[in-house]
């Protein structure tokens, strides 16, 4: 059987603290906090905190290679020239943005309660972020790419909002979620709206991270005009509508009270 070699780093320093060899791919989080914890008794699980920086900074990068179109991507003539089009800077930062912004929220907002995710699910996600960044951005910044022609600047500049007010309202919710949950505890509470106007959504839908991160893809591909950015768009809210509905199903299996009018991702709709 695969085994793999897992290396931890601290999350301040990035001195290593451990290495751990022969770790099978069914194995969750929870087991490996078991196995540093046993070379480590003073971190017991409930103390640790494994962030995977790779999944989210893998795609910052990979986007950025294209947007200076480092050698070896496009035609020798085009090395790291610039687009002409203002929308192609555009996309970059607000891709950017968003990718920091994750990386910020991992290390720093989310708590995780759960330590079940596989290992071999780790490597499953980074492929399918860093793919489709690699995918996008070889559109995005091709030198042939054509930006928005119907409604120009117009549909630019409506999809900047869109992405930016999502932005806002999953960061909103992130930190109310955080709220909800005191540090080193399991505890599970109904999320509700706080004084926050970003989180008054939760009136209608069990998981409006999720709606607003579709929110904010949608206005990524408003705003590019891109087919790749459309179809990773479409493949996002699929899997974010999964797992909504699993989180909306345990919700309403866990707590009597829940309120019956949320739909699990879209409001009176899905």
């Amino acid at each position: 059987m695969k085994h793999y070699e897992v290396e931890i780093l601290d999350a301040k320093t990035k001195d290593k603290l451990c290495f751990l060899d022969k770790v099978e791919p069914n194995a969750t989080i929870g087991e490996i906090k078991s196995m540093f914890h046993k070379s480590h008794p003073q971190w017991y699980a409930a103390r640790q905190s494994i962030r995977l920086d790779p999944k989210y900074a893998g795609p910052l990068l990979l986007y950025l290679m294209f947007y200076f179109r480092v050698p070896f991507i496009y035609a020798p003539k085009y090395d790291f020239t610039t687009s002409k089009h203002w929308v192609v800077h555009l996309a970059c930062m607000c891709h950017s943005f968003h990718y920091l912004k994750r990386l910020l929220e991992t290390l720093f907002v989310h708590r995780f309660s759960h330590g079940t995710m596989p290992l071999r699910n780790i490597f499953k996600n980074c492929t399918y972020y860093w793919g489709f960044a690699a995918w996008m951005a070889y559109y995005i910044n091709h030198p042939l790419y054509t930006p928005p022609t119907i409604y120009g600047e117009q549909q630019v500049r409506m999809a900047l909002i869109i992405f930016l007010f999502c932005q806002i309202g999953n960061f909103s919710i992130h930190i109310a979620l955080r709220n909800l949950r005191p540090p080193g505890s399991k505890t599970r509470k109904i999320p509700y709206p706080t004084k926050n106007p970003f989180t008054w959504i939760f009136l209608l839908v069990s998981c409006p991270n999720y709606t607003y991160e579709l929110g904010s893809w949608f206005g990524f591909t408003l705003m590019t005009q891109c087919l790749p950015v459309a179809f990773f768009t479409a493949v996002g809210f699929i899997q974010m509508t999964v797992w909504a509905k699993g989180k909306h199903r345990s919700y309403l299996k866990e707590f009597r009270d829940y309120p019956p009018l949320r739909s699990p991702i879209l409001p009176f709709v899905l």
